[in-house]
């Protein structure tokens, strides 16, 4: 049996939540970025990163691209989470931006979040008010998806998690139970 952790960084809540619906499917352990050291990460055979989307990159992705040629023999997966619903054109930019070189043939998973304007912090607030104050001046019958979440959330409070969004995730798994 193969021996899995899961390391997230999650910054308001719609990660973990995914990280504890994939502990209870996998049996894998579970550590955040910010506490996991290389030498322990070593001794699991799958490794899965998640991190929340912010201005295209993956909260915790450092830890994976900082140590990937010393887990080159490992089964490795991440998924992102974002506010956003799926779009293959975002996704793909974020893989171009991202999983260069010995990253490449890392799978990407993406899982839908929440947005809570309340919990974030007074920047990530600031930010969204000024891009949606941008997105605002565009034509909405042009909007890229992305877009037209960020304008449907104005105000509210929103949690679109959902266990399905995991189902390719564990596929690529086995969704199988494993040792911890």
């Amino acid at each position: 049996m193969s021996k899995g952790i899961i390391l997230y960084q999650s910054k308001y809540g719609a990660t973990k939540k995914y990280v504890d619906w994939l502990v209870e499917e996998t049996g894998y352990d579970c550590m955040e970025t910010k506490g996991a050291k290389l030498v322990h990460v070593q001794e699991y055979d799958v490794i899965v990163l998640a991190g929340g989307v912010y201005a295209s990159g993956i909260a915790g992705f450092q830890f994976l691209k900082k140590n990937i040629n010393n887990l080159s023999d490992k089964k490795i997966a991440v998924f992102a989470v974002g506010a956003s619903p799926y779009d293959e054109k975002a996704i793909g930019q974020i893989r171009e931006m991202h999983f260069k070189d010995s990253l490449g043939n890392v799978p990407l998973f993406y899982c839908r979040g929440a947005w809570d304007e309340e919990k974030m912090t007074f920047g990530h607030r600031t930010l969204c008010k000024m891009l949606q104050k941008a997105v605002a001046k565009q034509n909405p019958d042009e909007y890229e998806p992305w877009q037209k979440a960020l304008m449907s959330a104005v105000g509210e409070k929103c949690d679109w998690t959902d266990k399905k969004y995991l189902e390719p995730l564990l596929k690529y798994l086995g969704n199988m139970k494993i040792t911890q």
